[in-house]
């Protein structure tokens, strides 16, 4: 599906600010800590990271529209500024002064959060409804503020011609009948489901999740659950969906559900499947979240963070050895295709890590795996195999390597004892006088009798 129109972004815009700074003793008036300002920032919060952040992954072509309240004090002006260039801006009038929300940080951690402002939206313009009426996808960021309940007559149409994504808020209002998906986090969850209790089992939140798309009348809801994931229910389903993190993203958090709404709406917008959009969000959700969040993001123009650290295993195979060696350890490595992954692989990697303090998996490239075992091999490509060696609790780092033997990578990693598998000598073994000249050992241990890629795809082709 192509995106024949815009995406809208309704909802009410913060301003967030973040004054950073250090913090080494306590005040002489009272035991409170005193923060030495090192940066003082500001940028779009709400429905205006939302919108950005939609704008900054949108296709080729895809125009993003935000429609939200604003007035003419200094944040709401700051707010124009900063979103001049990203998205185009339709506004409501504002009653009030824009809400500002400013944290203050030492050594990256909130110690305090004050808010000012808290002006409401007030009637739509027939600009709002021109905007609404070409829409290809909605996103409604919904923070209780008034933009929603103002356009709520103009939505509920909406809803039944194109992909609407609601992401609400308790102190909002229900969305619209016919909401494709609707976006509470756990506590927001739990806070509009007191009939649930407290509870965080993933059957507690199926349960939520399922009763208020059913009290909605929404397609279906997705519960997102930090760190594990994001929960797809529908009404009356009693199977839902758990699309789990793709790896532990260990950051500043603010921002997360905007980002994950933006990407679920963007991707409804490409064309993508309520389930693959979820998949998507949540992955584009922990990388935000790794990256620092809202604070760390280079959207506004500042350097971003590393955008996604390696996942829980995926240790560097030359740190990995530094540490391990530092503390006196035994490093262990081995290698081969693991073209198909198969019961002789995991008995042999599993008995190879009981021998040291880490093991290590040398893995030959795709263009190696041709060379030594011919045309039509890797049945696997090498992303996919290095994947599955991960996953594996016995295998500690991967490492490929274009040769056709590991020699050069193992001259690198130069391990204590170096595995094979089969039924050969030790002397046998092409790797034993380079593993010896630095001290190590070769060693051969048996593979689980009749197991082979080679059988396993002979016994598939027949």
């Amino acid at each position: 599906m192509s995106a024949s129109g815009p995406l809208v972004v309704v909802g009410d815009v913060l301003l967030d600010r973040d004054i950073e700074g250090v913090a080494e003793r306590l005040a002489p008036d009272a035991p409170v800590p005193v923060v030495d300002v090192t940066a003082d920032r500001s940028r779009p919060g709400g429905a205006g990271l939302a919108a950005a952040l939609a704008a900054r992954s949108a296709r080729s072509g895809r125009e993003v529209v935000l429609v939200t309240a604003l007035g003419r004090d200094a944040a709401s002006r700051r707010v124009r500024q900063a979103l001049r260039g990203r998205v185009t801006l339709v506004e409501l009038p504002l009653d009030g002064s824009l809400p500002v929300k400013t944290r203050v940080l030492a050594a990256g951690r909130p110690v305090v959060r004050v808010d000012r402002g808290g002006g409401r939206a007030g009637a739509p313009t027939p600009e709002c409804a021109q905007v609404l009426a070409a829409a290809h996808t909605v996103l409604v960021a919904d923070y209780g503020r008034g933009t929603a309940d103002a356009l709520r007559p103009l939505l509920e149409p909406v809803a039944r011609r194109v992909p609407v994504v609601w992401d609400p808020h308790p102190r909002g209002g229900p969305p619209v009948p016919g909401a494709r998906l609707v976006t509470p986090n756990a506590a927001e969850a739990r806070a509009l489901c007191p009939e649930e209790g407290t509870t965080g089992s993933l059957g507690a939140y199926a349960r939520r999740g399922a009763l208020l798309a059913e009290r909605w009348q929404a397609v279906s809801v997705v519960v997102t659950l930090g760190e594990r994931g994001a929960l797809l229910t529908r009404p009356h389903a009693d199977a839902p969906l758990l699309v789990p993190a793709p790896f532990r993203a260990t950051g500043d958090t603010c921002g997360a559900g905007d980002c994950f709404a933006a990407h679920t709406a963007g991707a409804l917008a490409d064309g993508a499947l309520p389930e693959e959009a979820v998949w998507q969000a949540v992955t584009e959700a922990a990388s935000f979240v790794a990256a620092g969040g809202a604070a760390g993001t280079s959207l506004w123009g500042r350097p971003a963070a590393p955008p996604r650290p390696p996942a829980a295993g995926r240790t560097d195979a030359l740190a990995l050895v530094r540490e391990v060696r530092s503390r006196g350890g035994t490093v262990v490595a081995t290698g081969g295709c693991f073209d198909l992954l198969h019961a002789g692989h995991v008995g042999l990697l599993e008995s190879a890590r009981r021998i040291g303090d880490c093991l290590i998996v040398c893995v030959n490239s795709d263009a190696s795996v041709a060379g030594l075992k011919g045309p039509g091999r890797p049945l696997t490509p090498l992303a996919d195999r290095v994947r599955v060696l991960e996953a594996l609790g016995s295998v500690d780092a991967v490492v490929s390597f274009e040769e056709a033997t590991p020699a050069a990578l193992l001259d690198l990693l130069r391990p204590d004892v170096w595995v094979k598998g089969g039924d050969y000598a030790v002397d046998d073994l092409p790797e034993a006088a380079q593993v010896r000249a630095w001290g190590g050992q070769a060693v051969v241990l048996p593979y689980l009798d009749g197991r082979s890629t080679t059988a396993l795809a002979r016994r598939a082709a027949r």
